[in-house]
């Protein structure tokens, strides 16, 4: 896990399929004039050599190349849908034991379709929005059950969501936070760190020896875990948003902002559902 997700690291945005390549220097045979010369990848990975005479890899045509209306338009498309979908569920299914099967049932169809996608040499938008509707039930029932137990939980969760995203989109073109190989790598360790502890809890819990939910509990303990995963939710955007701008940097086919679009939803998606249960457990103890 590279980033929020796969995807970006995967294929097009990086180059040898990781961080390596952050502000390395231009390989040999690019004039330092060059558009590739200050490449923080040291390749263009969209390039397309000029075989016939040899020359350097030139980017794709302007028309054919990802803009940042494509990815604002997809992802407001992809996140509608999770909306769309959430608003359904939440109107037309009452909170129940069928709710919640449902509900689970949803998350993992969405999980299937995420991990299809991630592991496809290109883009479907088919499986894109699938995902985000399947995601978007799942959503919508979880927020209808919090809401019903902490009436307005999921209208803060949103706000808190949008004021967390907005920072961080704030910090990081304000040059701030400089999104280096190094700043990746600790990142990515601490949240791999993060995940296995995260996985270990939910076995001790599913087996008894924790209790409460263990470090997901409701008191003070599981505030500061999900404070925890809201920081590297926010993490996980800045690597995001330094992805998406080099794919528009160095020629991204277009299509490519579907793969954006994805990213973003699930970085999104991760930091509203442990915004919910923080602002479950600020209520608990009003």
């Amino acid at each position: 896990m590279r980033s929020s997700n796969p995807v970006f690291s995967r294929r097009g945005f990086s180059r040898d399929n990781g961080y390596a390549g952050f502000n390395t220097a231009p390989q040999a045979g690019y004039a330092q004039g060059s558009p590739y010369a200050q490449n923080p990848y040291a390749q263009n990975p969209y390039a397309q050599p000029d075989l016939a005479h040899g020359a350097p890899p030139q980017a794709p045509p302007a028309a054919g190349r990802m803009t940042m209306d494509d990815v604002v338009t997809r992802s407001a498309f992809t996140l509608g849908t999770v909306v769309v979908g959430a608003v359904l569920a939440w109107t037309l299914l009452p909170v129940s034991t069928t709710s919640y099967g449902l509900a689970i049932g949803s998350a993992i169809i969405a999980f299937v379709l995420a991990m299809v996608q991630s592991f496809k040499r290109t883009p479907s938008p088919a499986l894109i929005l699938g995902y985000a509707a399947f995601e978007g039930v799942f959503l919508g029932v979880i927020s209808e059950m919090f809401n019903s137990r902490w009436s307005g939980a999921p209208f803060q969760a949103v706000l808190g969501t949008m004021a967390v995203s907005g920072a961080t989109l704030l910090v990081y073109k304000a040059g701030w936070i400089r999104v280096t190989a190094r700043y990746a790598r600790i990142g990515m360790a601490i949240a791999i760190a993060f995940l296995v502890v995260m996985a270990v809890n939910l076995l001790l819990v599913a087996f008894g020896v924790a209790e409460d939910g263990g470090l997901r509990s409701m008191g003070p303990l599981g505030a500061i875990v999900g404070i925890i995963a809201i920081l590297l939710g926010a993490f996980f955007l800045t690597l995001d948003f330094k992805q998406i701008q080099d794919g528009i940097s160095y020629g991204a086919p277009r299509d490519e902002s579907w793969l954006a679009a994805f990213g973003l939803t699930m970085t999104l998606v991760w930091i509203y559902i442990e915004m919910l249960r923080l602002v479950a457990i600020f209520s608990n103890n009003d």
